[in-house]
């Protein structure tokens, strides 16, 4: 299933979840631009290597004063491919206006980039031995989706099945849409677990906790006057026409 929509109406330009759609993509251009050697090296050394937490012999060789805490909010900018950056990109724009609305800007971007910390902490956790790179938004953005899970549980997601090539499009309510993601990345992440390694070439385990940490802090950032989990005139966005998500 393909996100194409939501219906909840916001009150205010997304400027925060804009902004970071601008700099991801501008980063990922300046590294198409780079020699691939270069390419390679940046993101090796940019992005989050589990072993550079916990291996002594490896973070010797392998890192600079301060690299490893740098890492963890550098790799939240890069990613891997257009795919990857698209992907990313298109959820955040859907669900990362309205959690952005309800927060406020500043504590917008404080919210996601702890679920980011959050991400690379729990597949640090899981894969303490890979000396691989973790790269991307994703982390981050599963945290957005956490909140949006928690603040809008019942607004109607338009999505896109892709059946024999023709595109079919239902609406469903982001209960279930975030629920059978948020399932897909936890059963993954156990596969990852007995295989030992990443599966697929996706941190799964960083989407799982990004999502776990959206869901439990996203409480202590939204703005007392708009409230977390209601909109003061109709709960939930249960009510709101297709329409109104355009004109607002």
């Amino acid at each position: 299933m393909i996100p194409v929509q939501d219906i909840v109406p916001r009150r205010t330009f997304p400027v925060v979840t804009v902004g970071l759609i601008i700099i991801n993509t501008l980063i990922f251009l300046l590294e198409l631009w780079l020699p691939e050697p270069l390419r390679e090296a940046l993101v090796f050394h940019l992005g989050v290597v589990p072993a550079r937490y916990t291996d002594p012999a490896f973070a010797e060789l392998h890192s600079y004063p301060l690299l490893p805490y740098v890492a963890f909010f550098t790799a939240m900018f890069l990613h891997g491919g257009w795919v990857h950056l698209i992907g990313n990109m298109w959820t955040l724009w859907i669900f990362g206006d309205n959690v952005e609305d309800r927060m406020g800007h500043r504590r917008f971007l404080v919210f996601y980039l702890l679920c980011g910390l959050a991400a690379s902490v729990a597949h640090i956790w899981m894969h303490p031995d890979s000396r691989l790179p973790v790269i991307g938004a994703s982390g981050a953005i599963s945290g957005v989706l956490g909140a949006y899970y928690a603040m809008f549980p019942l607004a109607r997601v338009i999505v896109m099945v892709p059946i024999f090539f023709f595109p079919f499009f239902f609406e469903v309510p982001a209960i279930l849409y975030i629920g059978f993601w948020y399932l897909m990345q936890l059963f993954s992440g156990a596969l990852s677990v007995v295989h030992g390694q990443v599966v697929g070439g996706v941190a799964w385990w960083a989407h799982v906790g990004g999502f776990v940490a959206g869901l439990l802090l996203h409480r202590l950032f939204c703005l007392k006057r708009r409230g977390c989990f209601r909109d003061e005139a109709r709960p939930w966005g249960v009510q709101y026409s297709l329409g109104e998500k355009f004109n607002r």
